[in-house]
């Protein structure tokens, strides 16, 4: 039964349910146990799930379609050259779009040509190898925020001491190192970057 020309009901309703239903599952992993347990940001937890969310049903639509490589790929490239005009995503969080974009084109891609076993092992490699890096390698990530600072005489070399004593006694922050950026000598100011520890910070 059709009603303008698409029909009402096609069979591949269920294998877009089951492949939406584990691609929830695997971004759930990624974004919430992953990424949102150990950096505590729920600004990216909307724009993760959306967009891992719209990946989806985008591909597994045009996969329908049977679009040639030349169309598939000049599609992907619009998410490779997504960013947000409104604030510069830094590169964890941008990797970490990244692998949620891909995650998506995977489970939405699937067909008769690939394994469940397949399938697990994208899925699951992809988790296995973000809690690795993310809960051993780097256990405690190092964060890092711009200061303008006015003392332009603890700037100096044999000075540094001093300039982090009192960033840390003004920030409340466990400062792991310093860096200078520009200097404005006619303001007496200068652009530091500190770095410090998630968890750190007061």
């Amino acid at each position: 039964m059709e009603f303008l020309s698409i029909p009402l009901f096609d069979a591949d309703v269920y294998k877009m349910l089951f492949r939406f239903a584990t691609n929830m599952v695997v971004l759930t992993a990624i974004i919430w146990w992953l990424y949102y347990r150990k950096v505590r940001r729920t600004d990216y937890l909307f724009t993760y799930y959306m967009i891992g969310i719209i990946v989806f049903f985008l591909c597994f639509s045009l996969k329908k379609l049977e679009l040639d490589m030349g169309m598939a790929l000049g599609l992907f490239a619009i998410f490779g050259i997504l960013r947000y005009r409104t604030q510069q995503i830094e590169i964890r969080e941008m990797t970490y779009l990244l692998v949620v974009i891909g995650i998506s084109v995977i489970n939405s891609l699937v067909n008769s040509s690939m394994s469940y076993a397949e399938i697990v092992t994208a899925n699951g490699g992809v988790i296995a190898s973000l809690a690795v890096i993310e809960r051993i390698w780097f256990e405690r990530p190092e964060m890092a925020k711009q200061i303008t600072y006015e003392i332009i005489e603890n700037i100096k070399p044999e000075n540094y001491v001093a300039l982090k004593t009192d960033l840390e006694q003004r920030t409340g922050i466990s400062i792991h190192r310093v860096e200078i950026g520009d200097i404005n000598y006619l303001k007496d100011t200068a652009r530091i970057t500190i770095f410090y520890y998630n968890g750190d910070e007061s």
